[in-house]
């Protein structure tokens, strides 16, 4: 066909190749989601824009670079290629959803993605991360709990998430929870500095201590022990007997 009954065609909305077609109504449909989301195109799988499926056609579009990543990962160790699959992604085609967001497609799933970005945005109007669930809500998202549990699972994530936690939001590892030991050992430590401050042991039950910068509920902790003193070990008795513990 000429150039000219090609553009005559062309004129009349003549659609070539519906492969082609199903890729530019997917790329509007995302366009549209990332205007009028902050988050830009870490759509969740269910996320529609009119009665377009876009969350499902985002996920069909990230399937194809995942795939290429896994195949030369399996070549560089000289593993067997995984079997199926999807075709590879057209430049042009990536080049497209990276245009709207160069984030599109990460090697982490897209869910962490979202919450990361929400997280951000959050701390970025002036918000803080709270340490615990049902505080801070966005889109859906609790962001407490999110930050929670990437705190306890720091180390399992990748290098690049562990940089943009610790980099972007100021999320690190969560500290290694004490032994039985150091905790008994961070409460004598109180009692002794109590003891010889205050000349006793007779501590208000409400009365915290500070060391080393923490803070010790020392007076509920002398109560607790002088309770549960059948069940202490002979050599704790003495370190608070020591101090002036009343047992009765």
């Amino acid at each position: 066909m000429d150039a000219k009954r090609t553009a005559q065609l062309q004129a009349l909305g003549m659609v070539w190749s519906h492969f082609d077609a199903g890729f530019e109504e997917g790329l509007a449909a995302a366009a549209a989601w990332a205007d009028e989301h902050e988050v830009g195109l870490a759509a969740p799988v269910d996320a529609v824009v009119g009665e377009y499926p876009v969350g499902r056609w985002l996920k069909n579009q990230r399937a194809a670079p995942r795939r290429a990543a896994e195949l030369e990962r399996c070549r560089a160790k000289g593993l067997p290629e995984p079997e199926g699959g999807t075709a590879p992604l057209p430049d042009e085609r990536r080049h497209a959803l990276e245009d709207i967001d160069p984030g599109w497609c990460p090697t982490w799933s897209i869910d962490w993605q979202r919450a990361f970005r929400l997280a951000w945005l959050h701390t970025k109007a002036g918000g803080t991360l709270p340490d615990k669930a049902g505080v801070a809500i966005a889109d859906g998202e609790d962001l407490g709990k999110w930050a929670a549990a990437q705190r306890a699972g720091f180390t399992k994530l990748t290098s690049t998430q562990q940089w943009m936690l610790s980099s972007v939001l100021g999320v690190t590892v969560a500290p290694a929870k004490r032994t039985r030991a150091e905790m008994w050992a961070q409460n004598l430590a109180a009692a002794s500095q109590y003891q010889e401050r205050e000349g006793h042991l007779e501590v208000p039950r409400s009365h915290t201590e500070n060391i080393d910068g923490e803070t010790v509920r020392l007076g509920a902790w002398v109560s607790q022990q002088r309770v549960k003193a059948a069940k202490l070990s002979p050599e704790r008795v003495e370190e608070l007997s020591a101090l002036g513990m009343r047992w009765t």
